[in-house]
Order: C-alpha cells, then structure tokens, then sequence
C-alpha cells in the first residue's frame, strides 16, 4: 500500500478538495482507494455522506490510532492511502508527515501561502520525508505573471509536481455533490488536471519507494 498525505500549515489551500478528487481519479485508473481525514472539521467524511457509495471509503482517525489502521488497510487489500489534514501544526499534521509515502504541499500562488509552504517544507525535512509542492487555486492566464512568481518560489524549494491546478468551479461543485471532477465532469480541464496530476503522483510515488527501498538496503 501506499500513502499520500496533504499538509500545509495554511488554511484554504485546497487539501480536502484536492484530496477528493484526486482519490477519485485514482480509482478511476484501477486503485483500491481509502481515505483517512485527520482534519478536525472533518469534510471529508462529509463528502463520503453526500457522496453515498461505498467505492472510496473515508474514515475519520486520531493520531494515536493511524499506525494500526493502515495496517489494517493493507492487509485488506488496499493499494492508495490518501490523508487529509487541518491547515495548522497539530500532532495529527505530524502522524500524518511521517505516515506518508510521499507529502503533497498544496500552495496558491500568494505571499502568505508561500510562507506556510516554507514552514512545512523545513518540518518535513527534517523528518527526511519525501514531499512535493503543488499549486493550486491558479488565477486564469491573464495572470500569468502571478503564477510564474509562485513557481520561480516553489522550484527554488523544492520540487514542484505538475499539472498546475486551476481555480475551476467544477472543483468546487464535485466537491459538493460528494463526487471527484472525473465524475463531476469527465470532459472538462479540471478532470484532465486531475488525471494528469495521479500520473505525476505514482511516478513519484515509485522513486519514493525505490529511495526507501535503497536507504533500507544501505543501512
């Protein structure tokens, strides 16, 4: 089995939304998917309901529990773990951090977002944690030279996972109706974003493994 997590000490930067959807996606290619939130206001476990259908299952779990029930979940035959996570520092973020295979550092491209993306940045580096920056919530190309500023600062701190996400209301609806912009809209550039970002994710899920694996054998 293997986890992704969403963190970032910064509200609003899209966690659960993306989490969602790209859970979504990744069923869709063949993924036995399960979700665990650890996010205090918990959406979603929300979203499962107004989701209705038991294919991605979602369970809210505390810190203390999480080691025990991903071991549970691969056990059952489950292949992706996605978490999602508060926007703050919290012992729940950090059970998160280091459960994860890979963390995804959601960002917008604004100054405060960029801030709190260093400050996770720094926490999973010194957990020695594999982690990539993603951003989100991008303004139309008229904007342009906004984004090019939030890429020129995520590159120079580390990797940056591709596509960039745009600010898409097809996000916001899938996410309201329980479902992922695969399903929301399968034609749309939101679904093509989101199909393109699992194939960057289990690419860099891979080279985490194989690092893992070669960090294990070295020791």
């Amino acid at each position: 089995m293997r986890t992704i997590a969403f963190v970032t000490q910064k509200g609003g930067s899209g966690k659960s939304t993306l989490a969602s959807s790209i859970a979504v996606a990744a069923h869709g290619a063949g993924e036995r998917v399960f979700i665990l939130d650890m996010d205090p206001q918990q959406s979603l476990v929300k979203w499962a309901k107004a989701r209705n259908h038991t294919d991605i299952p979602v369970e809210a779990v505390q810190p203390g529990k999480i080691a025990s029930v991903m071991n549970s979940l691969a056990k059952s035959g489950v292949t992706l773990c996605v978490i999602d996570t508060a926007g703050t520092e919290s012992s729940a973020t950090a059970a998160a951090m280091k459960a994860a295979d890979l963390c995804i550092i959601p960002a917008r491209p604004n100054a405060f977002d960029l801030w709190a993306s260093e400050i996770t940045r720094r926490a999973l580096r010194e957990m020695r944690k594999e982690y990539v920056f993603l951003l989100n919530q991008c303004p139309p190309a008229q904007q342009c030279a906004r984004i090019e500023e939030g890429v020129d600062a995520l590159e120079k701190m580390g990797g940056l996972i591709s596509p960039l996400i745009g600010a898409r209301v097809d996000y916001q609806e899938a996410a309201r109706n329980g479902l992922g912009v695969t399903e929301w809209n399968p034609g749309g550039l939101a679904a093509e974003e989101m199909k393109k970002l699992w194939s960057s994710i289990k690419r860099r899920l891979g080279k985490a493994s194989s690092a893992s694996t070669g960090a294990r054998k070295a020791a």
